[in-house]
């Protein structure tokens, strides 16, 4: 993804991929669990291409944006329209805000970039959207596969791809294998606002998995 331009592949993309089997598209987690996976995702999409960035100073992880040009794409510009007009929010309270409507949001946009199919009925039940390429979609969570097997931090992107995948507590579920020690390090490598970033979506899916029980 170009720095500024978030009309390419994003890592919400990404991140929908991994959550979801590359052929039947049905979730490997909780809805409200992957919601805020794809809530902290879209925010790493923008700070990925500077537009946003969290306030470190304030104790509290504010987050506030770094440039107000358009990025190209409906879902981010709505997002960073929001934080423009009250960047007085803690990241926590953004995610919680956008998980509400983000995976209806990203859905339908994967589906008119013509990544998902559209949801099909079988035997009167609706079946999930469907990758239309079952590579395409496999390649995401291949990528981080190999990057723990051979114990190689993969480059940023994927870097906070990883940590968000972790955070929801999806990495248990589908990587060939889960080391708390390469997590912590591939994180450690990431600037301090995608650091934060990863800590507090963990933080808020701790928060719903406890609402739940």
């Amino acid at each position: 993804m170009a720095k500024g331009d978030l009309s390419s592949p994003s890592l919400a993309d990404d991140l929908f991929f991994v959550m979801h089997d590359n052929v039947t598209g049905r979730t490997r987690l909780h809805p409200r669990l992957a919601s805020l996976g794809l809530a902290g995702a879209v925010l790493g999409d923008l700070m990925l291409a500077e537009r946003v960035t969290l306030d470190l100073a304030s104790g509290q992880d504010r987050l506030y944006a770094t440039a107000r040009d358009a990025t190209g794409d409906p879902l981010t510009q709505s997002v960073l329209d929001h934080v423009i007009v009250e960047p007085q929010h803690p990241v926590v309270t953004w995610l919680l805000f956008f998980a509400r409507t983000i995976y209806a949001d990203i859905t339908a946009r994967m589906i008119a970039a013509k990544l998902l199919n559209p949801p099909a009925r079988h035997l009167l039940k609706q079946q999930p959207p469907a990758p239309v390429n079952t590579n395409t979609a496999a390649w995401p969570l291949a990528r981080l596969n190999l990057a723990v097997q051979r114990r190689e931090p993969p480059v940023v992107r994927d870097c906070v791809l990883y940590g968000l995948f972790v955070a929801t507590g999806g990495a248990q579920r589908a990587l060939w294998e889960h080391d708390p020690a390469f997590v912590a390090a591939t994180i450690a490598m990431l600037p301090v606002p995608l650091q934060r970033l990863i800590v507090q979506t963990e933080v808020a899916v701790g928060e719903a998995v406890i609402s739940r029980r």
